[in-house]
C-alpha cells in the first residue's frame, strides 16, 4: 500500500503545474498511446499513457481520465497498471474489460490499480490484443462514468516505455 500512496505522490508531481515539478518528456507517440521518461531524485520514471476515445455521462464534471503502464526500475516496478477517471471513486467500484475479461481495480481518492503483478501481466497481454477496453467506475456520490480507451498503439508505447527504464 505505501507503494501505490508513493505512485499517487509522483503523479500528482508529475502532472502539476507547480514550476518545481519534473516534468516528463515524450520518447514517443504511436496512434493512440505515448511513451514518456522522467528523471526524479529517486530515478527515471517510464509510462506509457493514453486518454479515453469516449467519456460518459458528459454532464459529470471531471478531470481528465488517463490509463497507464509505469516502470520505475529504482523501486523494482515493472509494468504497474494504474488509470484515473478524473474524479474520486466510490471504494471497490472501478472495473476494466474487453470482451468477457474483466478486471477490478482497487482505488484511492482518484486512481486505481490492479491488485497484484499477476493480474497485471494478464491485464497487459489483454491490452496488447484488445481494440478498447472500457473503464466504468462509480464517484463517491454513486454516479456511474464509463471511458473507452483505445488500444491502437498500445504495444509500441509500451515497448518504448519498457526500453526506456531497462
Amino acid at each position: 500500500m505505501l507503494v501505490k500512496k508513493t505512485f499517487i505522490i509522483l503523479v500528482l508531481c508529475l502532472f502539476s503545474v507547480n514550476a518545481f515539478a519534473v516534468t516528463p518528456r515524450s520518447t514517443g507517440k504511436y496512434k493512440n498511446w505515448e511513451s514518456f521518461i522522467a528523471e526524479t531524485d529517486k530515478g527515471k520514471i517510464c509510462f506509457a499513457q493514453t486518454i479515453p476515445t469516449k467519456r460518459a455521462p458528459a454532464a459529470i464534471k471531471r478531470n481528465k481520465s488517463k490509463l497507464f503502464v509505469t516502470f520505475r526500475p529504482s523501486e523494482e516496478i515493472k509494468d504497474e497498471v494504474s488509470l484515473t477517471s478524473g474524479h474520486d471513486y466510490k471504494t471497490s467500484s472501478v472495473t476494466a474489460s474487453s470482451g468477457k475479461r474483466r478486471y477490478s481495480f482497487f482505488s484511492q481518492k482518484d486512481f486505481a490499480w490492479l491488485l497484484d503483478d499477476q493480474e497485471e501481466k494478464k491485464f497487459i497481454q489483454l491490452m496488447k490484443k484488445a481494440t478498447d477496453i472500457i473503464v466504468k467506475a462509480r464517484t463517491t456520490k454513486g454516479a456511474e462514468t464509463t471511458d473507452h480507451y483505445s488500444m491502437m498503439g498500445f504495444t509500441k508505447a509500451y515497448n518504448t516505455a519498457k526500453k526506456a527504464c531497462n
